[in-house]
């Protein structure tokens, strides 16, 4: 499992910021970074800049009328325009708002071409992973959609099977949208049940239409749920998906919002369990997608204890240098969070579990509800895959 491996960063990311008090907070992430980099990861692989997107690229995916409304929002933010979810309480509008968000969708766009280039190639951006916009409107936090942007940077290089995996605790709802009816493009999304949180999609009866359906996968979990019951719905529904549909790539997005502590969702995952699942995208790129893997960030809102850990797990796992849960922060790092925080940082890169799944072949429950979750995926989506429910 060795090749080429990239980390996508521009300091000029952390102007993506919609002001004090907003959840989004880019502290997350600098302190991502200077943990990759006491790690010693920028040495284990190549740390690469690019352009910000231009027109051309944006318009894979978002209309130009989109485009021209960021773009005067970012020049006079009190022309924002509710009608595209720009000047909103979730996603204000900011100076620069055009100049950040188009930065952080060329990183995600570059790093597609570098895993197209060539086998076994890994690209990481964490800055990325902005899942929630529209074509024609920002939604949740997001402005532009890198996510679908660097999958259509994908078809446009001659892909014909893209495989996108979001292990964010909202549903993946911009993502598909953009590939709802492109057989090319299979999009799975594990997720808290959207009557419990925004944004209120991403139930399993959702699956594409016309030629592409069956290509829309949605798996809705019940809130509170822990590390084992996580684990056995990915495994229960994702390699034998991926198996099927033969990816050429796989992209793969790390929201850290499934931790036991953000404090904007209600799931119950460990940081452990959030490392187990990068492990399996690792493998299953290696073994479905000629070692083809891009991998991006995502929501995360415990912005110290929990995101930096986390996306520099995934860091060090794309680069073939995994760290071990049980290593120690580096003191520098905690030195920095005191600096930039007055609090604490964590003392190691585990939670302190150990994680573990009763694999689905097993058995069905019916009495248990994620179970019934499960397989109410399955029955939606597995025959339209010659796939056995």
């Amino acid at each position: 499992m060795s090749g080429e491996a990239w980390l996508m960063w521009d300091e000029g990311v952390t102007r993506y910021d919609f002001g004090p008090g907003h959840p989004m907070d880019p502290i997350r992430l600098e302190l991502t970074m200077r943990l990759v980099e006491d790690f010693g990861l920028d040495r284990r692989l190549t740390v690469e800049r690019a352009p910000a997107a231009g027109d051309s690229t944006l318009r894979l995916v978002h209309r130009p009328d989109y485009v021209a409304a960021v773009r005067a929002a970012s020049a006079d933010p009190t022309r924002a325009d509710p009608a595209y979810g720009l000047g909103t309480e979730d996603t204000p509008a900011f100076a620069g708002m055009h100049e950040a968000s188009s930065l952080i969708a060329g990183l995600s766009v570059a790093a597609a071409d570098r895993v197209w280039s060539r086998p076994d190639t890994h690209a990481v951006n964490f800055t990325g992973g902005l899942h929630h916009a529209m074509p024609g409107a920002a939604a949740g936090f997001c402005v532009y959609n890198d996510a679908a942007l660097a999958i259509a940077r994908l078809l446009e290089r001659g892909a014909r099977r893209v495989a996108y995996v979001d292990l964010d605790v909202h549903h993946g709802d911009g993502v598909q949208a953009a590939f709802w009816e492109d057989p090319r493009v299979l999009t799975v999304s594990l997720h808290q049940d959207p009557r419990s949180l925004f944004p209120g999609t991403g139930w399993a009866e959702e699956n594409g239409e016309g030629n592409a359906a069956g290509t829309a996968v949605n798996l809705a979990l019940p809130p509170g749920i822990t590390d084992p019951d996580w684990l056995r719905a990915l495994h229960g529904v994702v390699p034998e998906l991926l198996a099927s549909f033969r990816p050429e790539v796989l992209v793969t997005q790390h929201g850290a919002d499934t931790h036991i502590e953000d404090p904007l969702a209600h799931l119950a995952l460990t940081l452990d369990a959030q490392r187990s699942a990068m492990e399996s995208c690792h493998e299953w790129a290696h073994e479905y997608a000629e070692g083809r893997w891009l991998a991006l960030g995502g929501g995360g809102y415990a912005v110290v204890d929990v995101v930096p850990r986390s996306w520099t797990h995934l860091t060090a796992i794309a680069a073939h240098a995994p760290i071990e849960p049980t290593a120690s922060v580096p003191e520098s790092w905690r030195s920095l969070v005191y600096a930039r925080t007055m609090g604490a940082g964590p003392h190691r890169m585990t939670d302190g579990r150990t994680p573990s799944w009763r694999p689905w072949e097993e058995g069905y429950d019916p009495a248990d509800p994620v179970d019934r979750a499960v397989m109410a995926t399955r029955r939606a989506i597995y025959p339209a895959h010659g796939l056995l429910v």
